[in-house]
C-alpha cells in the first residue's frame, strides 16, 4: 500500500535524510515557498492549496506511488498533519518532524516554553484577540495575513485604552521572531505602541509576556469584589442561578443586555474564557463600574457595547446565549429581536425583579 511521508523542514534546505525519501515518490505536496528546494525531481508537484483540491490530487497520486508532503517546522503542530491523519488514517502516514516554529522562536528569546501558552490567530475575528491574549502572563502566537504582529499589538492597545487600563499598557512586552532559520532571521522587541507601529514580514511568531497575576478563584465572586454603584448588582445567589440556567457553551456568543456592573459577564468570562462576551449598558456610572472589573480581573473577553437595546444589538453577531437583565421598558422588542437572532439550540434567561417584569417576559416568550 503507497504511504504519505509527512516531512518537516526546517531552514532553507533539505536534508540527506529527506532526499531518498523525496527521490521515490510519485508527487510530491510543495508550497510555493518550498518550491525551489525541489525543483530538480523529476515527479508530480501539487500545490498545497487549495487544500481540498490537494486533498483528492493526492488520493488520485497515492495510486501511482508515495507521495510527500513538504511542511515548515513540525507538522503536527498547528500544520496540515492533523487534516492528513483525518483524510487517510495515521496507519498509511510516515511522519518526519523537524524543529517546530515554536521552539525556534523560544530558543531565540532564551525562553522555557513548558509552561507557554501557545494561541493560534489563524482566521481570528480582530475583537476576540485581546481576550485570547491578556489572560495569559505569557503567551507565543501564531499570527496570520491579517492578524500580524503590528495589528495585534494595535488591536490590544485599543482594547486596554478603553478600559484605561493604563498600568496593563506599561507592564506589556512584545517580542517578535521573523523568518526562523532563514538568512534574513530577525528579532524585535518592545511595547505596544512599539509594535503597532512597525512592519513585519509574513513568517512570523509573537510573544506577548506581562507581570503575573495574583491566582484568583473561577466561580463565585462576592458583591464585595466587584465594582457597582448603589448596591444595583446581581445578588450572589441570584447570580450563580442566572449563571446555571444559561448553560454556557465552551466558546460561542454570549449578550448581557443591561449589564449594570457586568457581574454576569465577569463570572462567564472566567467560566468560559473562549466564550465571545458583549454586554450592553447604557449608563455612563454603569459603564464605568463595567470598565472597572475588566481592568482587575483581566477579563477581556468582554466587550463593552455602549448603547440601549435593542437598537445597539443590530451589528453584534448572532448569540448563543442571552442573559436580559435590564431592558429599560423595552423587554417586548428585546426578546424579539434575542429570538430572532438566537442561534439553533441557544437559550435565553431573563432576570426579574418587579411583577410586571416577569407577566410581560412570559407572554413574550409563550407567543414567540
Amino acid at each position: 500500500m503507497s504511504r504519505i511521508e509527512l516531512i518537516g523542514i526546517s531552514g532553507s534546505a533539505l536534508t540527506a535524510e529527506q532526499w531518498p525519501l523525496l527521490r521515490r515518490c510519485a508527487a510530491i505536496v510543495v508550497s510555493r515557498r518550498h518550491r525551489p528546494l525541489v525543483a530538480s525531481l523529476r515527479c508530480a508537484l501539487i500545490d498545497i492549496a487549495p487544500l481540498e483540491a490537494m486533498l483528492n490530487q493526492v488520493e488520485t497520486a497515492l495510486g501511482s506511488g508515495d507521495v510527500a508532503v513538504l511542511a515548515s517546522g513540525d507538522p503536527l503542530l498547528y500544520g496540515i498533519g492533523r487534516t492528513l491523519i483525518d483524510r487517510f488514517g495515521p496507519e498509511r502516514i510516515n511522519i518526519h518532524p523537524a524543529l517546530s516554529a515554536v521552539q525556534l522562536a523560544c530558543a531565540r528569546f532564551r525562553l522555557p516554553w513548558d509552561d507557554l501558552a501557545l494561541v493560534s490567530l489563524h482566521g481570528r475575528t480582530a475583537q476576540d484577540i485581546p481576550g485570547r491574549v491578556l489572560r495569559h502572563r505569557r503567551v507565543l502566537l501564531f499570527t496570520d495575513h491579517r492578524n500580524s504582529p503590528d495589528r495585534v499589538a494595535a488591536n490590544v492597545l485599543t482594547a486596554l485604552t478603553a478600559c484605561e487600563d493604563h498600568a496593563r499598557i506599561r507592564s506589556i512586552r512584545l517580542q517578535v521572531a521573523e523568518n526562523l532559520g532563514l538568512a534574513d532571521e530577525r528579532l524585535t522587541g518592545g511595547s505596544l505602541a512599539d509594535i503597532a507601529t512597525r512592519g513585519f514580514g509574513p513568517l512570523n511568531m509573537v510573544l506577548i509576556e506581562q507581570p503575573l497575576q495574583a491566582a484568583t478563584i473561577r466561580f463565585g465572586l462576592s458583591e464585595d469584589e466587584i465594582q457597582h454603584s448603589r448596591g444595583l448588582i446581581t445578588k450572589d445567589e441570584v447570580r450563580a442561578a442566572t449563571l446555571h440556567r444559561l448553560r454556557l457553551p465552551a466558546t460561542g456568543v454570549f449578550w448581557d443586555i443591561g449589564g449594570g456592573s457586568g457581574s454576569v459577564s465577569l463570572e462567564a468570562a472566567r467560566l468560559s474564557p473562549d466564550l465571545s462576551i458583549h454586554t450592553i449598558e447604557k449608563k455612563p456610572e454603569e459603564q464605568a463600574n463595567i470598565r472597572a472589573n475588566i481592568r482587575c480581573y483581566g477579563a477581556y473577553t468582554i466587550r463593552l457595547i455602549c448603547g440601549e437595546a435593542p437598537e445597539a444589538l443590530t451589528e453584534l453577531p448572532a448569540p448563543d446565549r442571552v442573559f436580559i437583565g435590564g431592558s429599560g421598558q423595552r423587554l417586548p422588542a428585546i426578546i424579539e429581536t434575542a429570538v430572532d437572532r438566537l442561534a439553533a439550540g441557544g437559550r435565553i434567561v431573563i432576570n426579574a425583579v418587579l411583577p410586571q417584569t416577569e407577566t410581560t417576559a412570559l407572554a413574550c416568550l409563550h407567543r414567540l
